[in-house]
């Protein structure tokens, strides 16, 4: 049985990469067959691990957010006790995918394509409202927290807007999203 579980697991992981990548070319309109096609396996294997293609974009966008979670999580450094470490292991999380250019990018636009499947907006918020709790949770003043996420998430597609991305530049500013992090207090008397 514990085979077939690994089984299971594997099939769905390979589904939703392959759905990531024809959804990523193709829209959130991709059809089942073209995503099963993709993944290699028959539309009736696809469907006995998502009931729909609905189910498999829903599925879709809370893999995206969980692998997200997961990458921020291994970003901070495990001997950084200080107020903003979370928020620290989010910045290098999102700069790390900029600068070497693995996916930030390419979730950016899935993130947006999927948002018009009905259901995801929910999914989006949920991981919105997990996120906000968890930086309310790890010290850092909440106007340093809220202004040096918005701005790892501008500039996580700010390189879509502009033909691109400079890595010096990308350098720079993850240093000083980083510096502010590492301050204390309100950045503005509102």
């Amino acid at each position: 049985m514990r085979g077939r579980e690994r089984d299971t697991a594997r099939t769905r992981r390979v589904v939703l990469d392959a759905a990531a990548k024809v959804v990523g070319t193709h829209g959130s309109g991709a059809s089942v067959d073209a995503i099963a096609r993709q993944a290699g396996v028959s539309k009736g294997g696809l469907l006995h691990h998502f009931r729909s293609r609905d189910q498999l974009l829903l599925a879709l966008a809370e893999d995206l957010a969980e692998q997200f979670a997961a990458a921020v999580h291994a970003a901070v450094d495990p001997r950084d006790h200080a107020p903003g470490r979370l928020v620290r292991g989010y910045v290098n999380a999102t700069f790390d995918d900029l600068i070497d250019g693995t996916s930030a990018p390419e979730q950016v636009v899935l993130a947006a394509t999927l948002s018009t499947v009905p259901g995801v907006a929910e999914v989006l918020q949920r991981d919105k409202q997990r996120w906000n709790e968890a930086f309310d949770a790890d010290g850092l003043h909440p106007q340093r927290a809220l202004l040096i996420v918005r701005a790892a998430d501008g500039v996580a597609t700010a390189g879509l807007y502009e033909g691109g991305t400079d890595p010096e530049e990308l350098r720079r500013t993850r240093q000083l999203l980083l510096a502010l992090s590492r301050q204390e207090g309100p950045l503005a008397d509102l």
